[in-house]
């Protein structure tokens, strides 16, 4: 749903200058944000860190198998930034425009299809070489991005389950298969962790995106033992939300780059 627009000094729409008054007084929609227009748009849609964060789950995946090639691993990657860091993105921003990017509709359309396109062209690729064990997961992968981002089924995709299995375990047991044609023990318990990592992601962000994107006013007061007080207003609740995102984002990716050099160096 599109939000409101902001109401000018005498109560109508407000004008040129009370937008750019209004702009100025609602934080950006994530941490990561660029101003809207332009190319920062389309830095904003890729939502770098949690894209990067993701990704890496392909490369743990990869990562664990009993043989790692640099080939597949990197047609995972590729696959998987086509599905997640633009399709999905796309699909996102045409559901509501949480971003609030001034991008086309008809071209967000355009970067969904021509995303999942790519994934599944790439997935195809990866059956031929790899066999059956990959078919459930060619199958599966546009069928959760389509369900989640466009909340179909009555949202039961769209869950914290949801995106935690979505985003978080089958990249990871994905690339796995992708390596070692088969799933193991090992595999599911390091999916069973990016699900725990993915769920507490989405913990993370959700109150993190209702302070920055639907919060007019936050009031209160805590106070503490000794008679102070503190405060209470949106940084204050936004400050260790974003803190911990960012620590988790480039933790995991750190893991991942790790593993890949031990791995294939």
């Amino acid at each position: 749903m599109a939000e409101p627009q902001p109401a000018g000094p005498a109560g109508g729409t407000a004008g040129p200058a009370g937008d750019s008054a209004a702009s100025a007084a609602k934080p950006l929609p994530a941490y990561y944000a660029a101003r809207a227009g332009g190319w920062r748009d389309w830095w904003t849609l890729l939502h770098p860190p949690y894209t990067a964060w993701h990704l890496s789950y392909v490369v743990i995946g990869a990562a664990i198998a009993p043989h790692v090639q640099l080939t597949p691993l990197l047609a995972a990657l590729a696959a998987f930034f086509l599905a997640v860091g633009l399709a999905a993105h796309a699909l996102d921003e045409l559901h509501g425009r949480p971003l609030r990017t001034r991008i086309p509709s008809a071209v967000l359309v355009a970067v969904t299809v021509a995303g999942l396109a790519g994934a599944v062209g790439l997935g195809v690729a990866g059956v031929l070489r790899v066999g059956w064990p990959l078919i459930p997961f060619l199958l599966a992968g546009p069928l959760l991005v389509v369900a989640y981002n466009a909340e179909l089924f009555g949202g039961i995709v769209h869950t914290d389950a949801g995106f935690a299995a979505a985003w978080g375990a089958f990249p990871l047991l994905t690339a796995y298969v992708a390596e070692a044609r088969t799933v193991s023990a090992g595999s599911l318990l390091a999916a069973a962790a990016a699900f725990g990592f993915s769920a507490a992601q989405r913990s993370l962000s959700t109150p993190a995106r209702l302070l920055r994107r639907r919060t007019v006013a936050v009031t209160g007061r805590i106070t503490l033992a000794d008679g102070d007080g503190l405060d209470i207003d949106s940084h204050l609740l936004l400050r260790p939300l974003e803190r911990a995102l960012r620590a988790l984002s480039w933790s995991i990716v750190a893991l991942a780059a790790a593993l890949a050099l031990i791995r294939l160096g």
